[in-house]
Protein backbone atom coordinates (compact mmCIF):
# COMPACT_ATOMS: atom_id res chain seq x y z
CA UNK A 1 0.00 0.00 0.00
CA UNK A 2 2.81 2.35 0.60
CA UNK A 3 5.01 1.51 -2.21
CA UNK A 4 0.85 1.88 -4.26
CA UNK A 5 0.59 5.80 -3.12
CA UNK A 6 4.63 6.35 -3.89
CA UNK A 7 3.82 5.21 -7.07
CA UNK A 8 1.00 7.65 -7.64
CA UNK A 9 2.65 10.57 -5.88
CA UNK A 10 5.39 10.23 -8.44
CA UNK A 11 2.89 10.22 -11.30
CA UNK A 12 1.75 13.26 -9.80
CA UNK A 13 5.04 14.68 -9.28
CA UNK A 14 5.96 13.64 -13.11
CA UNK A 15 2.38 15.56 -14.58
CA UNK A 16 2.88 18.79 -12.55
CA UNK A 17 6.84 18.76 -14.00
CA UNK A 18 5.67 17.88 -17.67
CA UNK A 19 3.23 20.71 -17.57
CA UNK A 20 5.37 23.36 -15.52
CA UNK A 21 8.21 22.42 -18.47
CA UNK A 22 5.53 22.90 -21.19
CA UNK A 23 4.09 26.44 -19.28
CA UNK A 24 8.17 27.25 -19.47
CA UNK A 25 8.72 26.49 -22.93
CA UNK A 26 5.66 28.35 -24.07
CA UNK A 27 7.08 31.77 -22.42
CA UNK A 28 10.37 31.61 -24.07
CA UNK A 29 8.72 32.02 -27.23
CA UNK A 30 7.04 35.19 -28.39
CA UNK A 31 2.97 35.67 -28.30
CA UNK A 32 0.80 36.66 -30.86
CA UNK A 33 -1.13 39.56 -28.40
CA UNK A 34 1.20 42.16 -28.96
CA UNK A 35 -0.56 43.75 -25.52
CA UNK A 36 0.94 40.44 -24.01
CA UNK A 37 4.10 41.03 -25.75
CA UNK A 38 4.68 44.32 -24.17
CA UNK A 39 3.78 42.96 -21.15
CA UNK A 40 6.06 40.57 -20.95
CA UNK A 41 9.02 43.14 -21.71
CA UNK A 42 7.89 45.42 -19.22
CA UNK A 43 7.67 42.58 -16.78
CA UNK A 44 11.27 41.38 -17.39
CA UNK A 45 12.88 45.32 -17.15
CA UNK A 46 10.94 46.16 -14.03
CA UNK A 47 9.58 48.87 -15.70
CA UNK A 48 12.66 51.09 -16.25
CA UNK A 49 12.10 54.08 -17.04
CA UNK A 50 14.76 53.85 -19.95
CA UNK A 51 13.00 51.40 -21.66
CA UNK A 52 11.36 52.99 -24.73
CA UNK A 53 7.48 51.99 -26.24
CA UNK A 54 6.55 53.60 -29.11
CA UNK A 55 2.71 51.62 -30.53
CA UNK A 56 1.85 52.43 -34.17
CA UNK A 57 -1.11 51.65 -36.42
CA UNK A 58 -0.20 50.85 -39.53
CA UNK A 59 -2.41 49.49 -42.54
CA UNK A 60 -5.04 50.98 -44.64
CA UNK A 61 -7.46 51.43 -42.00
CA UNK A 62 -4.95 52.06 -39.26
CA UNK A 63 -5.84 47.82 -38.12
CA UNK A 64 -2.72 46.67 -37.71
CA UNK A 65 -1.23 47.55 -34.28
CA UNK A 66 2.42 47.76 -33.94
CA UNK A 67 4.93 48.64 -31.35
CA UNK A 68 9.01 49.38 -31.42
CA UNK A 69 11.06 48.87 -28.20
CA UNK A 70 14.21 50.08 -27.48
CA UNK A 71 16.76 51.19 -24.80
CA UNK A 72 16.95 55.02 -24.05
CA UNK A 73 21.17 56.01 -24.18
CA UNK A 74 22.19 52.89 -26.22
CA UNK A 75 20.60 53.41 -29.28
CA UNK A 76 21.33 55.98 -32.17
CA UNK A 77 18.15 58.15 -31.95
CA UNK A 78 19.07 60.31 -35.48
CA UNK A 79 18.77 55.83 -36.82
CA UNK A 80 15.51 55.31 -35.20
CA UNK A 81 13.83 58.25 -36.12
CA UNK A 82 15.09 57.81 -39.84
CA UNK A 83 15.50 54.74 -41.01
CA UNK A 84 12.68 53.44 -38.85
CA UNK A 85 9.76 55.35 -38.05
CA UNK A 86 10.01 57.92 -40.86
CA UNK A 87 10.00 55.17 -43.36
CA UNK A 88 7.01 53.00 -41.32
CA UNK A 89 4.87 56.27 -41.46
CA UNK A 90 4.66 57.17 -45.09
CA UNK A 91 1.49 56.96 -46.06
CA UNK A 92 1.87 54.81 -49.64
CA UNK A 93 3.81 52.06 -47.76
CA UNK A 94 1.68 52.47 -44.83
CA UNK A 95 -1.32 51.39 -47.20
CA UNK A 96 0.20 48.48 -48.90
CA UNK A 97 0.20 46.50 -45.18
CA UNK A 98 -1.83 43.77 -44.41
CA UNK A 99 -2.11 41.35 -41.64
CA UNK A 100 -0.52 37.92 -42.68
CA UNK A 101 2.82 39.13 -44.10
CA UNK A 102 3.10 42.96 -42.31
CA UNK A 103 6.37 41.69 -40.73
CA UNK A 104 7.77 40.56 -43.90
CA UNK A 105 6.56 43.19 -45.43
CA UNK A 106 7.94 46.03 -43.03
CA UNK A 107 11.69 44.21 -42.95
CA UNK A 108 11.81 43.60 -46.67
CA UNK A 109 9.92 47.51 -48.10
CA UNK A 110 10.37 50.10 -45.11
CA UNK A 111 13.22 49.20 -42.86
CA UNK A 112 16.37 50.93 -44.51
CA UNK A 113 18.51 49.62 -41.65
CA UNK A 114 21.90 47.76 -42.13
CA UNK A 115 21.35 44.94 -40.26
CA UNK A 116 17.34 43.06 -39.39
CA UNK A 117 17.21 39.51 -38.35
CA UNK A 118 13.81 38.05 -37.25
CA UNK A 119 13.45 35.90 -33.68
CA UNK A 120 10.39 34.24 -32.09
CA UNK A 121 12.33 33.31 -28.73
CA UNK A 122 12.70 36.06 -26.20
CA UNK A 123 16.19 35.10 -25.05
CA UNK A 124 17.53 36.37 -28.65
CA UNK A 125 15.49 39.18 -28.57
CA UNK A 126 16.29 40.76 -24.74
CA UNK A 127 19.82 40.09 -25.75
CA UNK A 128 19.41 42.47 -29.04
CA UNK A 129 17.45 44.77 -26.85
CA UNK A 130 20.06 45.16 -24.09
CA UNK A 131 22.96 45.13 -26.95
CA UNK A 132 21.50 48.15 -28.40
CA UNK A 133 19.29 47.38 -30.70
CA UNK A 134 15.63 48.22 -31.62
CA UNK A 135 12.68 44.96 -31.44
CA UNK A 136 9.30 45.72 -34.02
CA UNK A 137 6.78 43.58 -32.88
CA UNK A 138 3.28 43.50 -34.77
CA UNK A 139 -0.06 42.26 -32.84
CA UNK A 140 -1.38 39.15 -34.29
CA UNK A 141 2.73 37.85 -35.46
CA UNK A 142 4.17 35.49 -33.17
CA UNK A 143 7.49 36.90 -34.09
CA UNK A 144 9.53 40.25 -34.08
CA UNK A 145 12.36 41.99 -35.98
CA UNK A 146 15.78 42.94 -34.28
CA UNK A 147 17.48 45.79 -35.72
CA UNK A 148 20.60 47.10 -35.82
CA UNK A 149 20.16 50.66 -34.28
CA UNK A 150 23.58 50.52 -31.76
CA UNK A 151 24.99 53.88 -30.55
CA UNK A 152 24.80 56.82 -28.16
CA UNK A 153 28.19 58.27 -26.32
CA UNK A 154 31.20 56.84 -27.02
CA UNK A 155 35.34 57.84 -26.28
CA UNK A 156 36.77 59.37 -29.37
CA UNK A 157 39.99 57.89 -29.97
CA UNK A 158 43.32 59.40 -28.32
CA UNK A 159 46.74 58.90 -27.18
CA UNK A 160 47.71 55.80 -25.92
CA UNK A 161 48.55 57.35 -21.68
CA UNK A 162 50.59 53.79 -20.78
CA UNK A 163 52.31 52.85 -23.46
CA UNK A 164 53.85 56.70 -25.52
CA UNK A 165 56.53 56.89 -27.67
CA UNK A 166 58.11 59.08 -29.43
CA UNK A 167 58.10 58.30 -33.04
CA UNK A 168 54.85 55.67 -34.41
CA UNK A 169 51.01 56.09 -33.94
CA UNK A 170 49.58 58.22 -31.47
CA UNK A 171 45.82 56.23 -31.78
CA UNK A 172 44.93 53.99 -28.92
CA UNK A 173 41.83 51.48 -28.24
CA UNK A 174 38.89 53.10 -27.01
CA UNK A 175 35.96 51.05 -24.67
CA UNK A 176 34.34 50.37 -28.07
CA UNK A 177 34.98 46.71 -29.40
CA UNK A 178 33.89 47.81 -32.52
CA UNK A 179 36.47 50.82 -32.77
CA UNK A 180 39.26 48.38 -31.21
CA UNK A 181 38.83 45.94 -34.28
CA UNK A 182 38.79 47.93 -37.21
CA UNK A 183 41.50 49.87 -36.35
CA UNK A 184 43.14 46.53 -36.19
CA UNK A 185 41.47 46.05 -39.86
CA UNK A 186 43.08 49.83 -41.19
CA UNK A 187 46.06 48.51 -40.55
CA UNK A 188 46.32 44.62 -41.75
CA UNK A 189 44.10 44.51 -45.03
CA UNK A 190 43.97 41.33 -45.87
CA UNK A 191 41.13 38.80 -45.61
CA UNK A 192 43.19 35.96 -43.79
CA UNK A 193 42.66 38.35 -40.63
CA UNK A 194 39.93 36.10 -39.37
CA UNK A 195 37.71 37.18 -36.18
CA UNK A 196 35.14 35.14 -33.86
CA UNK A 197 33.07 36.39 -31.70
CA UNK A 198 31.94 35.06 -28.36
CA UNK A 199 29.27 35.95 -25.07
CA UNK A 200 30.63 35.90 -22.10
CA UNK A 201 29.00 36.27 -18.86
CA UNK A 202 25.49 35.06 -17.53
CA UNK A 203 24.26 38.33 -17.04
CA UNK A 204 26.49 41.10 -18.71
CA UNK A 205 26.62 38.94 -22.08
CA UNK A 206 29.68 40.76 -22.70
CA UNK A 207 31.16 40.64 -26.44
CA UNK A 208 34.84 39.32 -26.57
CA UNK A 209 36.21 38.93 -30.07
CA UNK A 210 39.54 36.42 -30.76
CA UNK A 211 41.44 37.79 -33.73
CA UNK A 212 44.50 36.43 -35.53
CA UNK A 213 45.85 35.93 -38.94
CA UNK A 214 45.01 32.26 -40.83
CA UNK A 215 47.55 30.62 -41.88
CA UNK A 216 50.29 32.52 -39.47
CA UNK A 217 48.62 31.40 -36.01
CA UNK A 218 49.13 28.09 -35.43
CA UNK A 219 45.68 26.62 -35.21
CA UNK A 220 46.40 24.40 -32.26
CA UNK A 221 46.95 27.55 -29.93
CA UNK A 222 43.82 28.89 -31.46
CA UNK A 223 41.55 26.11 -30.76
CA UNK A 224 43.35 25.87 -26.67
CA UNK A 225 42.30 30.03 -26.69
CA UNK A 226 38.62 29.10 -28.07
CA UNK A 227 38.46 26.39 -26.03
CA UNK A 228 39.33 28.48 -22.62
CA UNK A 229 36.87 31.27 -23.82
CA UNK A 230 34.31 28.79 -23.87
CA UNK A 231 34.90 27.21 -20.46
CA UNK A 232 34.21 30.41 -19.07
CA UNK A 233 31.35 30.50 -16.69
CA UNK A 234 31.02 33.57 -14.68
CA UNK A 235 28.31 35.68 -14.34
CA UNK A 236 30.08 39.42 -15.22
CA UNK A 237 33.14 40.17 -17.52
CA UNK A 238 33.66 43.99 -16.48
CA UNK A 239 37.10 44.13 -18.24
CA UNK A 240 39.90 42.32 -19.90
CA UNK A 241 41.57 41.55 -16.63
CA UNK A 242 38.60 38.70 -15.69
CA UNK A 243 39.12 36.80 -19.35
CA UNK A 244 42.84 36.86 -18.17
CA UNK A 245 42.76 35.34 -14.87
CA UNK A 246 40.28 32.56 -15.86
CA UNK A 247 42.63 31.51 -19.13
CA UNK A 248 45.85 32.01 -17.82
CA UNK A 249 48.19 28.57 -17.36
CA UNK A 250 49.20 29.20 -14.06
CA UNK A 251 47.54 31.38 -11.21
CA UNK A 252 50.43 30.66 -8.64
CA UNK A 253 53.10 33.37 -9.90
CA UNK A 254 54.31 36.62 -9.58
CA UNK A 255 54.59 36.93 -13.58
CA UNK A 256 51.83 37.75 -16.30
CA UNK A 257 51.60 35.27 -19.20
CA UNK A 258 49.29 36.82 -20.97
CA UNK A 259 50.31 40.68 -22.31
CA UNK A 260 48.02 43.43 -22.80
CA UNK A 261 48.63 46.64 -24.89
CA UNK A 262 46.09 49.32 -25.95
CA UNK A 263 48.00 50.08 -28.70
CA UNK A 264 46.76 49.07 -32.38
CA UNK A 265 50.10 49.14 -34.21
CA UNK A 266 51.67 46.76 -31.20
CA UNK A 267 48.71 44.40 -31.80
CA UNK A 268 49.48 44.34 -35.19
CA UNK A 269 52.92 43.66 -34.69
CA UNK A 270 51.99 40.76 -32.53
CA UNK A 271 49.78 39.26 -35.25
CA UNK A 272 52.08 39.05 -37.62
CA UNK A 273 54.41 37.10 -35.88
CA UNK A 274 51.05 34.24 -35.35
CA UNK A 275 49.57 35.58 -31.82
CA UNK A 276 46.46 35.68 -30.90
CA UNK A 277 44.37 38.94 -29.73
CA UNK A 278 41.41 38.84 -27.35
CA UNK A 279 39.34 41.71 -27.42
CA UNK A 280 37.04 42.03 -24.93
CA UNK A 281 34.12 45.30 -25.03
CA UNK A 282 34.07 47.97 -22.12
CA UNK A 283 37.94 48.33 -22.10
CA UNK A 284 40.70 49.57 -23.87
CA UNK A 285 42.90 46.80 -23.19
CA UNK A 286 43.54 44.00 -25.48
CA UNK A 287 44.99 40.73 -24.39
CA UNK A 288 47.65 39.26 -26.58
CA UNK A 289 48.97 35.17 -26.31
CA UNK A 290 50.63 33.36 -25.94
CA UNK A 291 53.49 35.74 -24.43
CA UNK A 292 56.91 35.07 -23.78
CA UNK A 293 59.14 36.75 -20.77
CA UNK A 294 61.24 38.89 -22.88
CA UNK A 295 58.20 40.14 -24.44
CA UNK A 296 57.55 42.50 -21.79
CA UNK A 297 60.87 44.72 -21.95
CA UNK A 298 59.90 45.40 -25.88
CA UNK A 299 58.30 48.78 -26.82
CA UNK A 300 56.90 49.92 -30.16
CA UNK A 301 59.63 52.57 -30.83
CA UNK A 302 61.94 49.94 -30.70
CA UNK A 303 61.17 48.80 -34.22
CA UNK A 304 60.52 52.21 -36.07
CA UNK A 305 63.62 53.39 -34.88
CA UNK A 306 67.34 51.76 -36.58
CA UNK A 307 68.64 48.88 -34.70
CA UNK A 308 71.29 49.88 -33.23
CA UNK A 309 69.33 52.53 -31.12
CA UNK A 310 66.52 49.68 -30.41
CA UNK A 311 69.38 47.04 -29.35
CA UNK A 312 70.92 49.91 -27.19
CA UNK A 313 67.65 51.26 -25.55
CA UNK A 314 66.32 47.44 -25.07
CA UNK A 315 70.04 46.51 -22.77
CA UNK A 316 69.42 49.59 -20.64
CA UNK A 317 65.70 48.46 -19.80
CA UNK A 318 67.01 44.85 -18.71
CA UNK A 319 69.75 46.85 -16.87
CA UNK A 320 67.06 48.93 -15.14
CA UNK A 321 64.95 45.91 -14.24
CA UNK A 322 67.68 44.05 -12.44
CA UNK A 323 69.01 47.55 -10.73
CA UNK A 324 64.99 47.59 -9.50
CA UNK A 325 64.66 44.20 -8.14
CA UNK A 326 67.53 43.71 -6.45
CA UNK A 327 69.60 47.39 -5.71
CA UNK A 328 67.93 47.65 -2.18
CA UNK A 329 69.22 43.72 -1.65
CA UNK A 330 72.56 44.60 -2.75
CA UNK A 331 73.12 47.63 -0.46
CA UNK A 332 71.70 45.69 2.34
CA UNK A 333 73.98 42.72 1.89
CA UNK A 334 76.73 44.67 1.51
CA UNK A 335 76.09 47.07 4.46
CA UNK A 336 75.31 43.77 6.89
CA UNK A 337 77.65 41.12 5.93
CA UNK A 338 80.01 42.01 3.25
CA UNK A 339 82.02 45.25 4.12
CA UNK A 340 85.11 44.00 2.13
CA UNK A 341 83.43 43.74 -1.29
CA UNK A 342 83.33 47.97 -1.04
CA UNK A 343 86.19 50.32 -1.08
CA UNK A 344 86.94 51.57 2.25
CA UNK A 345 86.93 54.87 1.57
CA UNK A 346 83.18 53.94 0.42
CA UNK A 347 81.95 51.90 3.19
CA UNK A 348 83.50 54.67 5.69
CA UNK A 349 81.70 56.96 4.40
CA UNK A 350 78.25 55.12 4.60
CA UNK A 351 79.17 54.33 7.87
CA UNK A 352 79.42 57.11 9.15
CA UNK A 353 75.75 57.95 7.70
CA UNK A 354 74.62 55.19 9.28
CA UNK A 355 76.22 55.70 12.80
CA UNK A 356 72.92 57.75 14.41
CA UNK A 357 70.52 55.33 12.20
CA UNK A 358 69.26 52.81 15.12
CA UNK A 359 67.66 50.60 12.77
CA UNK A 360 69.43 47.54 10.93
CA UNK A 361 70.30 48.46 6.91
CA UNK A 362 67.04 45.83 6.21
CA UNK A 363 64.44 47.86 8.31
CA UNK A 364 65.32 50.95 7.14
CA UNK A 365 65.26 49.78 3.24
CA UNK A 366 61.88 48.17 4.25
CA UNK A 367 60.92 51.10 5.99
CA UNK A 368 61.53 53.52 2.66
CA UNK A 369 60.20 50.90 0.17
CA UNK A 370 56.62 50.86 1.71
CA UNK A 371 56.84 54.41 2.21
CA UNK A 372 57.65 54.94 -1.11
CA UNK A 373 55.08 52.36 -2.52
CA UNK A 374 52.72 55.03 -0.46
CA UNK A 375 53.30 57.92 -2.15
CA UNK A 376 53.20 55.79 -5.55
CA UNK A 377 49.75 54.55 -4.95
CA UNK A 378 48.18 57.84 -3.51
CA UNK A 379 49.66 59.54 -6.46
CA UNK A 380 47.92 56.93 -9.11
CA UNK A 381 44.53 57.22 -7.25
CA UNK A 382 44.42 61.14 -6.38
CA UNK A 383 43.23 63.75 -8.77
CA UNK A 384 45.52 64.39 -11.43
CA UNK A 385 45.36 67.96 -10.78
CA UNK A 386 47.05 67.20 -7.31
CA UNK A 387 48.63 63.67 -7.85
CA UNK A 388 52.43 64.42 -9.20
CA UNK A 389 52.19 67.24 -6.75
CA UNK A 390 51.27 65.29 -3.46
CA UNK A 391 54.30 62.54 -4.99
CA UNK A 392 56.81 64.72 -5.22
CA UNK A 393 56.33 66.72 -1.97
CA UNK A 394 55.70 63.93 -0.12
CA UNK A 395 58.89 62.12 -1.22
CA UNK A 396 61.14 65.35 -0.73
CA UNK A 397 59.59 66.47 2.43
CA UNK A 398 59.55 62.60 4.03
CA UNK A 399 62.69 61.69 2.53
CA UNK A 400 64.66 64.70 3.45
CA UNK A 401 62.74 64.54 7.37
CA UNK A 402 63.90 61.08 7.82
CA UNK A 403 67.64 62.14 7.37
CA UNK A 404 67.37 64.82 9.61
CA UNK A 405 65.79 62.79 11.92
CA UNK A 406 68.24 60.05 11.47
CA UNK A 407 66.07 57.62 10.89
CA UNK A 408 67.27 56.50 7.42
CA UNK A 409 70.62 57.38 5.74
CA UNK A 410 70.78 59.48 2.71
CA UNK A 411 72.87 56.24 0.80
CA UNK A 412 69.54 54.44 1.76
CA UNK A 413 67.11 57.40 0.50
CA UNK A 414 68.90 57.36 -2.89
CA UNK A 415 69.51 53.44 -3.31
CA UNK A 416 65.43 53.36 -3.00
CA UNK A 417 65.17 56.33 -5.43
CA UNK A 418 67.08 54.99 -7.80
CA UNK A 419 65.27 51.77 -7.74
CA UNK A 420 61.73 53.88 -8.02
CA UNK A 421 63.22 55.23 -10.82
CA UNK A 422 64.13 52.23 -12.27
CA UNK A 423 60.99 50.41 -11.99
CA UNK A 424 59.30 52.78 -14.46
CA UNK A 425 61.78 52.12 -17.27
CA UNK A 426 59.54 48.39 -17.92
CA UNK A 427 57.36 49.01 -20.43
CA UNK A 428 55.22 47.17 -19.27
CA UNK A 429 53.26 48.28 -16.10
CA UNK A 430 52.41 44.36 -14.92
CA UNK A 431 56.44 43.05 -14.84
CA UNK A 432 56.61 46.59 -13.42
CA UNK A 433 54.21 45.71 -10.45
CA UNK A 434 56.00 41.71 -10.24
CA UNK A 435 59.15 43.29 -9.74
CA UNK A 436 58.06 45.48 -7.33
CA UNK A 437 56.87 42.32 -5.21
CA UNK A 438 59.78 40.35 -5.80
CA UNK A 439 62.11 43.33 -4.17
CA UNK A 440 60.74 42.42 -1.10
CA UNK A 441 61.55 38.88 -1.34
CA UNK A 442 65.46 39.88 -2.02
CA UNK A 443 65.82 41.92 0.82
CA UNK A 444 64.53 39.06 3.37
CA UNK A 445 67.20 37.31 1.65
CA UNK A 446 69.84 39.73 1.45
CA UNK A 447 69.03 40.25 5.09
CA UNK A 448 69.27 36.23 6.11
CA UNK A 449 72.34 34.93 3.66
CA UNK A 450 74.12 38.43 2.09
CA UNK A 451 74.77 37.60 -1.48
CA UNK A 452 73.97 34.19 -1.06
CA UNK A 453 70.76 34.58 -0.76
CA UNK A 454 70.66 37.04 -3.37
CA UNK A 455 71.87 34.31 -5.76
CA UNK A 456 69.63 31.53 -4.13
CA UNK A 457 66.39 33.38 -4.82
CA UNK A 458 67.87 34.91 -8.37
CA UNK A 459 68.11 30.66 -8.99
CA UNK A 460 64.88 30.05 -7.55
CA UNK A 461 63.16 32.72 -9.96
CA UNK A 462 65.32 31.59 -13.00
CA UNK A 463 63.70 27.94 -12.26
CA UNK A 464 60.21 29.54 -11.62
CA UNK A 465 60.51 31.49 -14.97
CA UNK A 466 61.56 28.35 -17.05
CA UNK A 467 58.91 25.83 -15.75
CA UNK A 468 55.86 28.74 -16.64
CA UNK A 469 54.25 28.22 -20.26
CA UNK A 470 51.61 30.78 -21.98
CA UNK A 471 49.60 28.16 -23.87
CA UNK A 472 51.57 25.71 -24.26
CA UNK A 473 54.60 27.93 -25.53
CA UNK A 474 57.43 27.98 -22.49
CA UNK A 475 57.50 31.35 -21.08
CA UNK A 476 61.43 31.96 -21.30
CA UNK A 477 61.56 31.25 -25.44
CA UNK A 478 63.66 31.53 -27.23
CA UNK A 479 66.18 30.67 -24.11
CA UNK A 480 65.05 27.91 -22.81
CA UNK A 481 64.50 26.48 -25.51
CA UNK A 482 67.25 27.96 -26.74
CA UNK A 483 66.60 28.68 -30.83
CA UNK A 484 69.19 30.50 -32.20
CA UNK A 485 67.22 31.87 -35.04
CA UNK A 486 64.46 33.75 -33.01
CA UNK A 487 67.21 35.54 -30.76
CA UNK A 488 67.73 38.36 -33.09
CA UNK A 489 64.91 39.84 -31.50
CA UNK A 490 65.20 39.56 -28.09
CA UNK A 491 67.54 41.46 -25.34
CA UNK A 492 69.24 43.02 -28.57
CA UNK A 493 67.19 43.36 -32.24
CA UNK A 494 69.06 43.23 -35.17
CA UNK A 495 68.00 45.22 -38.28
CA UNK A 496 65.01 44.18 -40.35
CA UNK A 497 66.61 42.36 -43.38
CA UNK A 498 67.95 39.91 -40.76
CA UNK A 499 64.42 38.94 -39.12
CA UNK A 500 64.17 36.76 -41.62
CA UNK A 501 61.55 34.03 -39.53
CA UNK A 502 58.75 34.30 -37.10
CA UNK A 503 58.68 33.23 -33.36
CA UNK A 504 59.37 29.12 -34.11
CA UNK A 505 57.38 28.17 -31.15
CA UNK A 506 54.04 30.45 -31.69
CA UNK A 507 53.80 30.68 -35.87
CA UNK A 508 52.93 28.05 -38.00
CA UNK A 509 54.32 30.19 -40.98
CA UNK A 510 58.04 31.09 -39.91
CA UNK A 511 58.81 33.05 -43.20
CA UNK A 512 58.70 36.69 -42.67
CA UNK A 513 60.15 38.10 -45.25
CA UNK A 514 62.17 37.12 -48.91
CA UNK A 515 65.71 36.52 -49.56
CA UNK A 516 68.12 39.68 -50.50
CA UNK A 517 66.36 42.52 -48.65
CA UNK A 518 69.81 43.70 -47.44
CA UNK A 519 69.59 47.77 -48.67
CA UNK A 520 72.34 47.99 -51.74
CA UNK A 521 72.00 51.34 -53.12
CA UNK A 522 72.90 50.88 -57.04
CA UNK A 523 75.33 53.73 -56.39
CA UNK A 524 76.98 55.76 -54.11
CA UNK A 525 76.65 59.46 -52.94
CA UNK A 526 80.05 60.64 -54.34
CA UNK A 527 78.53 59.31 -58.29
CA UNK A 528 75.63 60.73 -58.02
CA UNK A 529 77.23 64.23 -57.13
CA UNK A 530 79.43 63.58 -60.10
CA UNK A 531 77.00 62.70 -62.19
CA UNK A 532 74.60 66.44 -61.49
CA UNK A 533 77.86 68.38 -61.58
CA UNK A 534 78.54 66.79 -65.21
CA UNK A 535 74.91 67.46 -65.96
CA UNK A 536 75.22 71.04 -64.79
CA UNK A 537 78.30 71.80 -67.04
CA UNK A 538 77.16 70.42 -70.07
CA UNK A 539 73.95 72.75 -69.46
CA UNK A 540 75.96 76.08 -68.68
Amino acid sequence: MPSYIKGRKSKKNKQQDAENQAAVHSDDHIQESLSANLAIIREKTGNSSDVVVRQLKLGRNSDIKTAIVYIEGIVDNQSIQEFLLQSMMKDDEKEKLIQEDALDRISEDMMTVGNVSASNTWDELFLSLMAGDTLILVDGIAKALSASTQGGEKRSISESTTQMVVRGPKGAFTESIATNTSMVRRIIKTPDLWMESFKVGRVTKTDVTLMYINGIANDQVVDEVRQRINKIDIDSILESGYIEQLIEDQTMTPFPTIFNTERPDVVAGNLFEGRIAIFVDGTPFVLIAPAVFIQFFQSAEDYYVRYDIATSIRLLRILMFFISLIAPASFVAVTTFHQEMVPTTLIVAIAAQREAVPFPAFVEALLMELTFEILREAGIRLPKAIGSAVSIVGALVIGQAAVQASIVSPAMVIIVSITAIASFATPSFDMAISVRLLRFLFMIGAATFGFYGIILILLMMVVHLSGLRSFGVPYMAPFAPFIPLNNGDTFIRLPWWTLRQRPRLISANTRREGKSQHPQPPASRGMVNRDFKEGGSNEA
